[in-house]
């Protein structure tokens, strides 16, 4: 068993701009057998970034979500891909194991302690920065996805296409048979959008009639990352409004009385994710892969928006 007492972390310990997040050393977590049979200890050797986890920072989340500042810092960090090395009884999990998985706090550290329900193996060829982008970005696509009832032969129309998630949405729903996916997105991103199999088309005014025109016979479902202009376009190509959802914009979605949801990981997805990287199916394109320590600038790509792709921390193995 690995044991050390101290690790190195990234946290804040008061909200803020990306400036608030500093390198700090915490005690390294240990599994209670007793509280949870369940939990995993992982050595974690990468993190994905999120507009969740920037969010946490800004403090434009419940306080209950952060409740111990600023006596104690908050470690953000929601996905991650490392190798076990404390595992409880019944985790189904030993030392050595290769995993990638979730949580809601932590992962911008050396060790995260998570349920065993919150893991999945990752195979053995993945990369640690491709696990480390799927738990959020894939599942969040893959849930979408699999709300919109996806299928063969369907029109898809993801807005903020050549982000993070949806850049896993269009090859998911190609990958489920989609027979057309349009991908909303700045010009600069149209090329590659199509090598991933998407009809890029423009955002911005005229944007209906630009999907129109790429969807003369309408769109089945819609996946938005964009926010209300983009739903404010889609309820207007759609055909059935009950197949639209929003990942970022639940006040727009209720204002046009659109269908509520609630998103929930589960590892399960991870697993699907999984196989269709496998099979050539399912690839991640990097926006920035910066060490740990580098966490600020992660988070000031991630809040510029428009850009192309993940950002990933790494964790050097110690």
């Amino acid at each position: 068993m690995h044991t050390v007492a101290r690790m190195h972390a990234v946290a804040f310990t008061d909200f803020g701009p990306p400036d608030v997040l500093r390198p700090v050393d915490l005690p390294v977590p240990h599994v209670d057998p007793v509280a949870d049979p369940t939990a995993v200890r992982v050595a974690v050797r990468a993190a994905g970034v999120m507009p969740f986890d920037t969010g946490v920072r800004a403090g434009e989340f419940p306080r209950s979500l952060t409740p111990g500042l600023p006596e104690h810092p908050v470690v953000p960090g929601n996905e991650f891909a490392g190798v076990v090395d404390e595992a409880g009884p019944d985790s189904g999990f030993a030392a050595g194991d290769e995993v990638f998985g979730f949580t809601t706090l932590g992962a911008y550290a050396e060790y995260v302690v998570v349920p065993s329900a919150n893991l999945a193996r990752k195979p053995a060829a993945m990369p640690w920065t491709v696990a480390a982008a799927l738990p959020g970005n894939g599942q969040g696509a893959h849930m979408a996805l699999r709300e919109l009832n996806v299928g063969p032969g369907d029109t898809v129309l993801i807005h903020a296409a050549a982000g993070g998630l949806g850049t896993l949405a269009v090859q998911i729903a190609r990958a489920w048979g989609a027979a057309t996916v349009i991908g909303t997105a700045g010009e600069a991103n149209h090329d590659y959008l199509r090598e991933l199999g998407a009809t890029p088309v423009r955002y911005g005014p005229g944007l209906i009639e630009r999907v129109r025109a790429a969807a003369p016979d309408g769109v089945d479902a819609v996946l938005d990352g964009a926010g209300r202009e983009a739903l404010l376009a889609s309820v207007e190509v759609v055909r059935d409004r009950d197949r639209i959802v929003t990942m970022i914009d639940d006040a727009a979605a209720r204002e046009l009385g659109l269908r509520e949801w609630t998103p929930s990981r589960d590892a399960r997805r991870l697993v699907d994710l999984a196989d269709l990287w496998s099979r050539g199916e399912l690839r991640v394109h990097f926006r920035a892969v910066l060490p740990l320590a580098d966490a600020a600038d992660a988070h000031r790509l991630v809040e510029r928006g428009h850009g192309r792709g993940k950002v990933v921390l790494t964790v050097d193995a110690s």
